[in-house]
């Protein structure tokens, strides 16, 4: 979950190499880190904290330098420190190395160099890579990374230095992504997309076990057999302007304002996957983790409406892996992340394809492991989304899901050609509704989150597809304003959580269902005559419980109508704007909240 860039090239090193640091600090900001090439060998620059500590300290430096590499950590082995910032060094200063992903036998390693008089300065699982690569180094490159390779159990994506290649450094991958960016002022290594956006859009992707050596004005690729590669080069299409802030205080306000675009994009470029016959399955399995997860939850109801297949499944990847899923060949996997990097649901789809299911991605990274892996898969058109707490790359999923759920269902027969038409149609105009929410909505949302600064838990409530999206709007909440929040279906209440209730707790109560409105009121009832106040979203809140006990107490925010089943792409907005404003309220990191990271690529 760590970012890591590498530059060698005509332009000075630290500037490009800091910029693009700064691009993907969203994978991690506990602390970062440069390693480069000066007259008397490599130097290491790192620093504790956010990127600004290192650009201050940085400020202070000069250094001259046309090559180098970069990390910025989300800590896993090893407390943020100074110390054990990355890049490592192997303890003879001949070999710097950063490193995005986990290694499962980093102890036994240390212990083994540790027994050949090697001495560690780190608490990390990282530094083993270091110390191993100078341990084998000896000149030759290709093959101290294939031994080293070879002795490494875990995931890794890799950029090394040694202190007598100044013209040159290397990069290895598995299991963790790992990008090649190419321009005419040199070439790049890095994590993720938006890092080299301002330098070029030409990229190669390196798949597991593949070696790039980077010079300045070529890259070399190599198999752990030291044969070349012939890789193709391919174009990016997100443009520069969608890695940055455009004027808005946040990323992630900017790209909840996105979402009428990125779903009319998304929409206009979601093809059926017509080779696919969905007659052959007797069961979907949904799997993913976070947001994507809720996506799944989601997307269950419009399947088992519009499709009526015998069984649907939504399964968290990281329990998923684990468990001895009953599937086999007549069962399909649909795999949701944004990423495509996903540790838990790569390991997920591995587990499905080694019991013959078949999978179907919906990712939003055109090269990324799933993408790659998977039998079929359909591109959400969200392009880069920077602040950690996902909301455009949501909303791309659940259109894409509606989707998938119309072409099933019309290729089964459950749906005539006039209810699929219908259906589309109701698709289609999403991203209208979705615009005029952020139109005429947004300022009576952030009023009303004004008022929440003092809550300790906000409960999110909901009934049917409703209590599908209360997840993911509890789970925003939670993630980037650090209040306590809880998401139940509405009727289980009385089992249980109504106990939580005092009194002005908040409760999100959500409706766009007619057939479940009076329901979801007789929740709102009940808590609030046991002191809570009532935040009514939905369709329904038109209506706006004029003969609710205490209604005073009650407050409502009516949104567009549509179809119940896909309700969430509007409830969300809501979701998101009010979480937003809750955090911003309280004037919190929104892009970077505390110990998250946005691809999750280790377990």
């Amino acid at each position: 979950m760590c970012g890591i860039i590498g530059y060698i090239g005509s332009e000075s090193a630290v500037p490009v190499i800091v910029a693009g640091l700064r691009k993907l600090e969203y994978r991690g900001y506990d602390s970062a880190g440069i390693a480069v090439y000066e007259q008397d060998g490599i130097k290491v620059i790192k620093r504790k904290g956010r990127l600004a500590e290192l650009e201050r300290h940085l400020s202070e430096m000069t250094i001259k330098c046309s090559s180098g590499i970069g990390h910025t950590r989300w800590a896993t082995h090893g407390e943020p420190s100074d110390v054990n910032s990355h890049p490592h060094m192997g303890s003879s200063n001949k070999v710097a190395v950063v490193h995005n992903g986990i290694i499962e036998n980093y102890k036994q390693l240390k212990e083994r160099l540790e027994k050949k008089g090697v001495d560690f300065a780190s608490q990390t699982d990282s530094e083993v890579i270091a110390q191993l690569c100078e341990y084998y180094y000896n000149g030759d490159v290709l093959e101290t990374l294939i031994k080293v390779s070879e002795r490494l159990e875990g995931s890794y994506a890799l950029g090394i230095m040694f202190h007598d290649k100044p013209d040159m450094f290397a990069a290895v991958k598995k299991d963790n992504p790992l990008i090649i960016g190419v321009s005419e002022h040199g070439n790049f290594i890095a994590s993720d997309v938006p890092a080299v956006l301002n330098h070029t859009n030409k990229v190669y992707y390196l798949n597991d076990k593949e070696i790039a050596v980077l010079y300045k004005e070529r890259v070399e690729f190599f198999n752990f057999d030291r044969e070349r590669l012939d890789k193709s080069v391919e174009t990016v299409t997100w443009s520069m302007d969608s890695a940055e802030k455009g004027g808005y205080p946040h990323f992630m306000l900017k790209e909840i304002m996105e979402q009428p675009k990125v779903l009319r994009e998304t929409i206009a470029s979601v093809k059926a996957v017509d080779n696919l016959d969905i007659s052959c399955y007797n069961k979907i399995v949904i799997t993913a983790c976070g947001s994507a997860y809720n996506a799944g939850v989601a997307a269950k109801y419009v399947f088992e409406s519009l499709c009526r297949f015998p069984s649907i499944e939504v399964e968290l990847a990281s329990e998923f892996r684990y468990k001895d899923a009953v599937i086999d060949e007549k069962t399909l996997v649909i795999l949701i992340s944004q990423s495509g990097e996903t540790a838990d649901t790569i390991a997920a789809m591995r587990e499905a394809k080694s019991k013959n299911a078949v999978t179907l991605a919906v990712v939003n990274v055109v090269g990324s492991a799933i993408a790659k892996e998977a039998d079929y898969c359909i591109y959400t058109a969200a392009g880069p989304e920077i602040a950690v707490a996902t909301t455009k790359a949501f909303s791309a999923q659940l259109v894409v899901l509606y989707t998938i759920a119309v072409a099933f269902g019309t290729k089964l027969g459950k749906l005539s050609d006039v209810e699929s038409k219908l259906l589309t149609e109701e698709i289609v105009a999403l991203p209208e509704k979705v615009a005029a929410i952020l139109d005429d909505l947004e300022y009576e949302l952030q009023k009303y989150a004004s008022t929440c600064i003092g809550c300790k838990s906000i409960f999110f409530i909901g009934r049917n597809i409703d209590y599908a999206i209360a997840l993911e709007g509890s789970l925003k909440l939670k993630e980037i304003s650090y209040i306590h929040s809880e998401a139940y279906a509405g009727g289980e209440l009385k089992h249980g959580t109504i106990s939580l209730i005092e009194d002005n707790t908040l409760v999100v109560a959500i409706s766009n269902s007619e057939r479940l409105y009076g329901k979801i009121m007789s929740n709102a009832e009940q808590v609030i005559s046991r002191g809570a106040k009532v935040l009514l979203i939905g369709s329904c809140a038109g209506q706006g419980g004029d003969n609710a006990q205490d209604s005073d107490k009650l407050s409502s925010i009516a949104l567009p109508e549509c179809n119940p089943l896909f309700s969430p792409s509007l409830s969300v907005i809501a979701l998101q704007l009010f979480s937003y404003y809750v955090a911003a309220n309280k004037g919190l990191d929104i892009d970077k909240p505390r110990n998250l990271a946005k691809s999750v690529t280790v377990e």
